[in-house]
């Protein structure tokens, strides 16, 4: 089943006899078995029809369709997908969408592993925010309800065969920096026409929990993808991995580009342990054979070749470093904040070694290269010495590898972009930028080449605009390694860290660029530091 035919719009909304009208609310659902018409959503929906809003707790694992108003009322719209003959590919049959179809709720599931690593990793004072659709819309977010989801059944849809079932592997094949696709319907029920089984494509950005069962991912997923899905490839088949659960994460009111995804085998675990204990409802383990394929679907760890980083902590400060060989650590000027003595820890084996490391070379504030350079007082053996590139290609695929996001929860994050400027001096690169997201963090992280695992800059800032009070994930600033590769091969030369003063009193046109000089800009922009 190809990847567009999973996608559905569910819509709940009340019935015309109800005194008070609420605004239908609507997110993207996945079609799990067309024969049986079995729908899974975002649970998010269906809150504000519950009796008793009350019986919500952590502990809690399932709620059934009498728990909820008997005014409330399902419809799901989902495209008549059919092969083009002249292309060979899918398209919307008749150029138009079903009629919405009636649609029953089964039952409501919580995912407890999801719940359980949520709350451990999203704490309040970091003041994560999860956005989901229309503000006006009468939804009680709460955190705890994130984590349900709603097992559908829509008569009208089960027409297919068995070969319309859509396979699924577990969370657990899956690894930081493996591509993924997202599949959902921005806006939910708004012009399905157009935004229905709209793809986004991106990597996995970070994993948490037993058996992964929170996903963050930097495929761009936008309001009403909630519910929608998130697939891995082997080959042409698509195999669905997890189910969208925010598709834009605030942390300390900064947009941080990625979005939120629960794995899909551990919903449907839930979902059977439920079942089993509810006589009525043991028809829906016949509805929910749907085949898993093994972890073939893995692919080749590539960030096996990107350089190590680590945090470096300056008191309550802290940001990313490169480690770019047993001693030596290269990260912000800003993340070092002054300090001659810092921490530095790097992630070995999912476990976190702590060493002490002292500052060699941190750049004056005068300086437009936001450099330093730490050398650890104990020698960490298993580093991959990164190969440092000096030429650059515009368009490359790129990753950022650092510790936004979530932070020193989970180790390091990697997000995906290319490299879309370069800018040049004297002929000579002086600023990159990418399109990878970066976060509070990322300071000091490393811009790597995809395609060979090349270090080519390290991160310095992302962009706020002042005037709207947004930050821009995904337009950065990165100091291209060229400036940084002869004095780092001079300094492994002679060991005096003197050499890297020379950054200190560079031509006043970098420091133009740097300062983002342009004079219709200045009250629009600043650079703002991607540091914690």
């Amino acid at each position: 089943m190809s990847v567009e035919r999973t996608c559905c719009v569910v819509t709940v909304s009340e019935s015309s006899c109800s005194p008070k009208l609420r605004n239908p609310l609507s997110c993207s659902g996945v079609v799990l078995n067309h024969q049986s018409g079995v729908v899974l959503c975002s649970g998010l929906l269906f809150y504000p029809f519950l009796i008793d809003t009350e019986c919500i707790s952590p502990n809690l694992t399932a709620l059934y369709a009498n728990n909820f108003s008997n005014n409330m009322q399902v419809s799901i719209y989902h495209a008549d997908m059919s092969p083009d003959e002249s292309t060979s590919k899918l398209s919307i049959k008749n150029g138009h969408q079903r009629q919405p179809q009636n649609a029953e709720l089964l039952m409501m599931v919580n995912c407890m592993e999801f719940q359980k690593t949520f709350q451990s990793i999203f704490t309040e004072a970091e003041k994560w925010n999860f956005y989901s659709g229309d503000e006006d819309a009468e939804i009680l977010f709460d955190s705890i309800f994130l984590s349900w989801f709603a097992v559908l059944r829509m008569p009208g849809l089960a027409t297919g065969t068995q070969s319309d079932t859509l396979p699924w592997v577990k969370s657990t094949s899956l690894i930081k920096g493996h591509s993924v696709l997202a599949c959902g319907s921005p806006f939910g029920s708004f012009c399905p026409d157009l935004f229905m089984s709209t793809l986004s494509k991106g990597i996995v950005s970070n994993l948490a929990g037993e058996e992964n069962a929170l996903i963050l991912t930097d495929a761009r997923c936008l309001p009403g993808t909630e519910g929608g899905g998130l697939f891995v490839s082997n080959g042409d088949t698509p195999h669905l991995v997890g189910l969208i659960t925010s598709p834009l994460c605030w942390k300390s009111n900064e947009w941080i580009g990625l979005s939120l995804v629960c794995s899909f085998h551990l919903i449907l675990r839930n979902i059977l342990q439920a079942v089993t204990s509810h006589q009525s409802l043991r028809e829906i383990s016949a509805f929910m054979d749907i085949p898993q394929v093994s972890s073939s679907a893995n692919q080749k760890p590539a960030n096996e070749k990107y350089p190590m980083v680590a945090v470096v902590e300056s008191g309550q400060l802290w940001g990313s470093g490169i480690l770019l060989n047993p001693n030596i650590v290269l990260t912000c000027r800003h993340v070092v904040n002054g300090k001659t003595l810092l921490q530095v820890r790097v992630n070995a084996r999912e476990r976190f070694l702590t060493v002490t490391g002292r500052v060699l070379y941190s750049s004056k504030t005068s300086s437009p290269y936001d450099v330093a350079v730490v050398q650890l007082q104990e020698p960490y053996s298993d580093v991959l010495v990164p190969q440092l590139a000096t030429s650059y290609h515009l368009g490359e695929d790129v990753v950022v590898l650092g510790y936004g996001a979530l932070g020193k929860t989970c180790g390091p994050s990697v997000t995906s972009g290319i490299l879309s400027r370069v800018i040049t001096q004297k002929n000579k690169p002086v600023m990159l930028q990418t399109t990878c997201a970066v976060q509070c963090g990322a300071s000091g992280g490393a811009v790597i080449r995809a395609s060979t695992g090349e270090l080519i800059g390290i991160v310095s800032s992302n962009t706020r605009d002042f005037a709207a009070k947004i930050t821009y994930p995904h337009l950065n600033f990165s100091i291209p390694l060229s400036v940084l590769e002869p004095l780092l091969v001079r300094f492994d030369q002679t060991g005096d860290a003197s050499v890297f003063q020379v950054l200190d009193s560079v031509d006043d046109e970098v420091r133009r660029v740097w300062r983002l000089q342009i004079p219709q800009m200045l009250h629009l922009v600043d650079i703002k530091s991607a540091m914690k």
